[in-house]
């Protein structure tokens, strides 16, 4: 079978090269008399016509990824005699490159009698683009012990392929030999070293080469901006934003959509739609990858609704749009959303990718559906055949433990192909939290020691948990362990955006400027809720003190710091918007459902695992979170 499909694919390529040839014939023929130049052939044997549309060909059979076009043409070249001519065998490096044959781009590479720079730039970066990023390392070392002519596009080149596989020593190398040869300030070059330094982490050596650099392109800044972002600094990447605005920059639709994705991070609203409002001057406004960014910034800065009428508005939409829609929904506790937008999908053609499934889990287990979990988990599998990976795993042992089935969910850990994760150990330990199951609970919180031994959020919890069952010695033993670790407790942090500033509170906060009167109007704000039914909760505080000082610790959280500060700068009709880094406790979900009916007015607080959206005493979540 091999030989008949090789002599059939030989057969092609000689039937194809017969065809070519016929038609280099026909057109010099054609021309023949219209000028004696076109009659000059080449020295190699072939007319300036026949040449021409021999790279043509190769040119068309690049762009389209046609191999069998490009080998007839290769087939052409060789019959012609044109075996040892730069221009062609560069031209048939970069078909191969393109057509997916690296192979047949090295051998033609290796065959050629003299090698110019652009031999080596179009081999080095070929291989860069197609992944084959230690091959492309591998001819720039030779290329260096032939003692070859490089540029800069050699150099940025080799340093992308660096850039795609972090390969950060190698990096670190070129970036040396950049500073050696003089290269390292040109826009190219150090645009590429930025771009590295950035996906390695090492996001300081990068903001170091960008200021380092006397002239930067349009893509010199949307790849600092992205770096920011790939590393959290979404604060340095809307500032950097703005700078390159202040400059006059005209920006591209990756830096937009890296400033989108920055001010999602940081939860800033009006941030946002200022750069939304950008993109009616760009031209970028129906770009599908841009507008899915807005989605998804929409979305984690709590205006669910702005979010579904940027997906509504465009008509044409691929699976990442529908992934942002559906991710943004379950992010919002708007399981039934899902569900049916899920649906939706699939009746639009679109198949469900991983992305979805784990967002339609998600859904289930926000709302305690067990079996509906278990019916998508399985119609993952024999549907669309998608392979459930660690996080759908961890989506299903969520669904049971949220749902009291603590004992199920330890036992699909156990039986699954995959080691446990942190977030799964994490999510069972939070569930035998709620469900008071003390001795799974011990063994979650051992395999977290182990997995994150540096983690004390999980002593924390496991200390709460006994706390919560009278255990007081168990939390003394468990908070000496702490103490003696010296490890640090994340302290509860909540954040307001009043008039394009953000504003932090910490519990017990006394840094801010107007916090004499934001005490005084919390008070005030407390005294008016206990007359519609608000009292503290305090066996959501598990410190062992008075209950007078369990009232002020739980008064004090920083979501009810954020809140009133909000009540006291925004207008009545306004939404209050508040972003938590740690899950809201008990006591602060019921002072919101009161205060949203006693005040009339909506609160929106996004903690760590979802959005809660209170109006009129009710939360989107249903108790269940």
């Amino acid at each position: 079978m091999r030989t008949l499909r090789r002599y059939k694919e030989g057969l092609c390529i000689r039937i194809t090269a017969q065809i070519y040839c016929r038609a280099f014939s026909a057109i010099s023929n054609a021309k023949a008399d219209r000028s004696r130049d076109q009659e000059c052939l080449v020295s190699l044997g072939t007319s300036a016509t026949q040449l021409s549309l021999l790279h043509q060909i190769l040119q068309s059979s690049a762009g389209k990824g046609a191999p069998m076009e490009g080998k007839a043409c290769h087939a052409q070249s060789i019959r012609v005699g044109l075996q040892s001519d730069t221009l062609t065998s560069n031209m048939l490096i970069n078909m191969y490159a393109k057509c997916g044959l690296h192979n047949c781009a090295r051998k033609v590479f290796n065959e050629m009698p003299e090698r110019s720079l652009v031999s080596w730039n179009t081999m080095i970066g070929s291989l860069a683009r197609s992944g084959e990023e230690h091959e492309a390392l591998s001819v720039f070392v030779c290329m260096q012990r032939e003692e070859n002519q490089f540029s800069e596009f050699t150099v940025s080149s080799v340093l992308s392929a660096c850039a795609a596989k972090s390969l950060v020593s190698e990096c670190k190398q070129l970036h040396a030999f950049a500073f050696k040869a003089a290269m390292v300030l040109n826009v190219y070059v150090g645009t590429a070293l930025l771009d590295v330094y950035s996906k390695a982490g090492l996001i300081k050596d990068a903001s170091f080469v960008f200021e380092s650099m006397p002239e930067r392109s349009d893509v010199t800044w949307s790849s600092m901006v992205a770096g920011y972002v790939l590393n959290g600094l979404y604060e340095e990447a809307v500032l950097l934003f703005h700078r390159a605005r202040m400059i006059g920059l005209e920006h591209n639709q990756f830096t937009i959509s890296s400033a989108i994705c920055a001010c999602a991070g940081l939860a800033a609203l009006i941030e946002g739609k200022q750069v939304h409002a950008l993109l009616f001057k760009t031209g970028f406004r129906l770009n599908i990858y841009i507008v899915s960014s807005l989605i998804d910034m929409y979305s984690k800065c709590g205006s669910i609704e702005e979010a579904y009428t940027m997906f509504q508005d465009m008509e044409d939409r691929n699976t990442v749009l529908w992934n942002a829609m559906i991710s943004g929904f379950s992010r919002h506790a708007c399981s039934l959303e899902v569900m049916i937008l899920f649906e939706k999908m699939q009746q639009a053609g679109m198949l469900p990718s991983e992305v979805a499934y784990i967002s339609v889990l998600t859904a289930c287990s926000h709302m305690g559906l067990v079996e509906s979990g278990k019916k998508y988990f399985n119609l993952m599998i024999t549907e669309h055949n998608v392979s459930p990976n660690v996080v759908h795993y961890a989506c299903m042992v969520d669904i049971f433990g949220r749902s009291g089935l603590i004992l199920e969910a330890h036992n699909l850990i156990e039986d699954m192909p995959f080691e446990a994760t942190a977030s799964m150990w994490g999510s069972l330990l939070a569930s035998c939290r709620i469900h008071g199951n003390l001795d799974l609970a011990e063994i979650a919180a051992k395999h977290l020691s182990e997995i994150e031994p540096n983690n004390a959020g999980n002593l924390i919890l496991l200390s709460n948990i006994y706390a919560a069952n009278n255990k007081w010695e168990e939390v003394a033993r468990t908070r000496k362990l702490l103490k003696e670790s010296e490890l640090k407790k994340e302290r509860g942090k909540s954040w307001i955006e009043i008039k394009d500033k953000v504003h932090s509170f910490m519990v017990g906060e006394r840094a801010h400027p107007r916090i004499a009167e934001i005490y005084s109007k919390l008070d005030q704000l407390v005294e008016k809720l206990r007359t519609m039914g608000y009292k503290a909760e305090i066996a959501h505080d598990l410190h062992y003190v008075e209950e007078s000082k369990k009232d002020e610790l739980l008064r004090h959280h920083s979501e009810k710091l954020a809140l009133t500060f909000g009540l006291m700068c925004l207008p009545s009709n306004a939404p209050i918007r508040i972003m938590k880094n740690l899950r809201i406790c008990g006591d602060c979900h019921s002072f919101m459902k009161i205060a949203s009916r006693c005040l009339g007015r909506e609160i929106i607080v996004r903690d760590t695992k979802r959005f809660h959206h209170f109006k009129n005493g009710f939360c989107s979540c249903r108790e269940f979170w």
